[in-house]
């Protein structure tokens, strides 16, 4: 059994779920998938951070950092940046918060030191709908200089996530569509 083949296992054992559900897009849905089941246990974060920097490494534009929205994103990041470290290519990660810190210095991305100023990023998220929370993401990633070079997801529900970013002109890759998830 190879990685993907395992992650699915894992996923479809440990967060996927069939009832009645309201989604963080508002959309109600006859699924679920509580994609911090997976990325919190250690062999389904594992096999997600590399899986994601094994897209990141095939990228043709180097990505000089990975991060995504707070929470969801938080052990994805760091799976794959502690991957990339492990296979003695180190990308640093970074968390963007939901709101700006209310001390401090007041920022919505964490981890900023680490990253190469003006770089091209990876976003990640576990999950996604209709992109909505990746459209936030970017828009601050980029208020801050960055560009976003490439955004991956664990799982893709096909419900509209994908073309939205598209038309936006970020083009998304996918571990798993939920088609393929669910086949």
């Amino acid at each position: 059994m190879n990685d993907r083949q395992r992650l699915k296992e894992i996923i479809l054992e440990k967060s996927y779920r069939k009832g009645s559900f309201k989604l963080s897009s508002g959309k109600e849905s006859d699924f679920y998938i509580d994609g911090k089941q997976t990325t919190l246990s250690a062999e389904g974060g594992y096999l997600c951070g590399k899986l994601i920097f094994e897209i990141i490494k095939n990228h043709p534009t180097p990505i000089s950092a990975v991060g995504g929205m707070t929470l969801g994103a938080d052990p994805l990041v760091t799976a794959a940046s502690i991957v990339s470290h492990l296979e003695n290519a180190p990308i640093p990660a970074f968390i963007v918060r939901k709101e700006s810190k209310g001390h401090g210095t007041g920022q919505y991305i964490e981890g900023l030191s680490n990253m190469v100023p003006g770089g091209s990023v990876a976003l990640i998220e576990d999950v996604v709908t209709t992109g909505g929370t990746l459209i936030k993401v970017i828009e601050r990633v980029e208020a801050q200089g960055f560009k976003v070079g490439l955004i991956i997801t664990v799982v893709d529900r096909q419900e509209g996530g994908q073309e939205a970013l598209a038309a936006a002109g970020y083009p998304m890759k996918a571990i798993f569509t939920r088609a393929e998830l669910l086949s």
